[in-house]
């Protein structure tokens, strides 16, 4: 027998017609997710840019060492007796374990998986809907292109931070919800997102949602699916450490007035950067002239439509919602798209093109990532030449810093250097305290309230941004404090009378 009779033997013949038409439909699939995986990988110093990593990255430290959760914040020294609630404990853990052995590089990894994992789902989502494969590459590519928010950083929603766990199980919820026949993984999805990150509530409103189309159309099945889903999964959410308490945590971060100092929770216009904001600007204009265009389009499912313009309503009055808008109204620009191309397109067979693409971009996507990797670290804000100072100087002082420091003060000083206040937030500190923060964050020094918070809480040190000068000329030329030490980026002024003092 000879070479090419071996190559026609039947038994080839099937395991080559068995895997050519799964390997075809999974082009789509491949070809969107190495190519987005390239995209995130190549803005991985925005992934890591996050201003809270440090304090999950210690937080995760001492839940490890410690080997419970704990209630009460370890480092600062004006939390007084507020609970400390955690919503991310075990996002923190992952995170610590995923540092020390895999360095920035293997964090970094994991948010692009995560990454993945949300285009996957997409396609899934938009493939199932019946929209032409080019239709679901252009909406699915926009989608995830956008989402993530690269140019509002650092409120950006694919980062090393529990926010990616919150968009890649929204979208999962999403899935689950429109296919219906897998409901019953739904509860113990929600075991995993209570323990991950406070933006569980959101699973609520997704199931809310299909309950509510599902009760406007009297769909009775669909609705006792939707009911046993919600009541399941609310159980679900008492299966952690804090209790009932993740609703006084989840409750302590909602409508609070911190939200108007922080720039994720504030109005899309106010984080708007130009020219970057642009093609989301132009996406979202596109996505209501071809819903009004189309409104009375019965092929579009009613509940992403609902959704998508729901979120794109929250994301206008509050920023951090705008990313689920771009995600959930993937599936009706598919089948916009899909009906606006010319018929040669709709009916173009592309699986083969796009899964010799999707191996072209996997093979590419390593290669990519080790010529990346040397540059994966944290912003510079604070180095370790000024984390050491403040270790050498500062320790057990009372140190007042602006808020997007206290995370890495938190993580690189190991808690030798308390920090006054930081990206927890009202889920650590109490609210008389941020009230008194939030005074003295203005370029201009209402010097009352300066006085009146370093006199109240024996301010030894202030460590802020080495640009404002309006504090720098106030501290120094007004009250006789000394400008101790100059970083990159922070200040340290130290008041005149503070022993702990070093040579500049």
């Amino acid at each position: 027998m000879d070479q090419h009779q071996v190559w026609r033997e039947p038994t080839f013949d099937k395991v080559a017609n068995a895997i050519s038409p799964f390997a075809l439909r999974s082009g789509i699939y491949l070809f969107l997710i190495s190519f987005m995986s390239l995209f995130y990988v190549l803005n991985a110093p925005v992934l890591l840019g996050h201003y809270d990593l440090g304090w999950h990255l210690a937080a995760g430290d001492l839940i490890r060492t410690s080997s419970n959760i704990p209630l009460q914040d370890p480092w600062s020294f004006t939390h007084g007796d507020k609970t400390w609630f955690n919503l991310s404990w075990l996002w923190d853990a992952l995170a610590s374990v995923t540092f020390q052995y895999a360095g920035l590089g293997g964090l970094v990894v994991l948010a692009v998986a995560c990454g993945a994992a949300i285009v996957g789902y997409l396609t899934s989502v938009c493939v199932g809907t019946g929209a032409s494969p080019v239709a679901v590459c252009i909406a699915v590519f926009l989608a995830c292109l956008l989402y993530p928010l690269y140019e509002a950083s650092p409120n950006v929603y694919l980062a090393v931070s529990p926010n990616t766990c919150t968009m890649l199980l929204c979208v999962v919820f999403y899935r689950e919800c429109l296919r219906r026949s897998r409901w019953f993984l739904l509860p113990l999805l929600m075991v995993l997102w209570a323990n991950l990150h406070g933006g569980f509530l959101l699973g609520f409103f997704v199931i809310g949602v299909f309950f509510a189309v599902a009760l406007l159309r009297g769909a009775w099945a669909d609705l006792k699916i939707f009911a046993c889903a919600g009541i399941a999964c609310l159980a679900a959410t008492f299966v952690n450490p804090l209790g009932w308490n993740i609703y006084a945590g989840t409750a302590a971060t909602m409508g609070h007035f911190v939200q108007d100092n922080i720039g994720e929770w504030l109005s899309y216009y106010h984080n708007m950067e130009m020219p970057g904001s642009i093609p989301g600007i132009l996406y979202m204009l596109a996505f209501v002239v071809l819903e009004l265009r189309f409104r009375n389009s019965r092929p579009i499912p009613l509940e992403p439509r609902l959704m998508s313009w729901l979120f794109l309503i929250l994301g206008l009055y509050q920023f951090r919602y705008i990313a689920f808008f771009f995600i959930f109204s993937a599936v009706p620009m598919a089948l916009h798209v899909s009906r606006l191309l010319p018929e040669r397109f709709t009916n173009i067979d592309v699986k083969g093109p796009l899964l010799a693409a999707g191996i072209v971009g996997l093979c590419t996507l390593p290669m990519v990532f080790l010529r990346a990797a040397p540059a994966f670290a944290m912003p510079d804000m604070l180095s370790n030449e000024d984390a050491s100072y403040l270790q050498k100087n500062l320790a057990g002082a009372r140190v007042l810093n602006n808020w997007n420091v206290g995370g890495y003060l938190i993580f690189k000083t190991h808690g030798t250097v308390s920090p006054f206040v930081d990206g927890r937030a009202a889920t650590a500190y109490p609210d008389d305290l941020l009230h008194d923060y939030f005074k003295l964050v203005s370029w201009e020094i209402d010097e009352a309230a300066w006085d009146m918070v370093l006199d109240k809480y024996r301010i030894d040190a202030v460590l802020w941004v080495r640009t404002h000068e309006q504090l720098r000329r106030f501290l120094v030329e007004r009250r006789g404090w000394r400008e101790q030490y100059s970083g990159a980026y922070e200040t340290v002024y130290v008041r005149p009378d503070f022993a702990g003092e070093a040579k500049k």
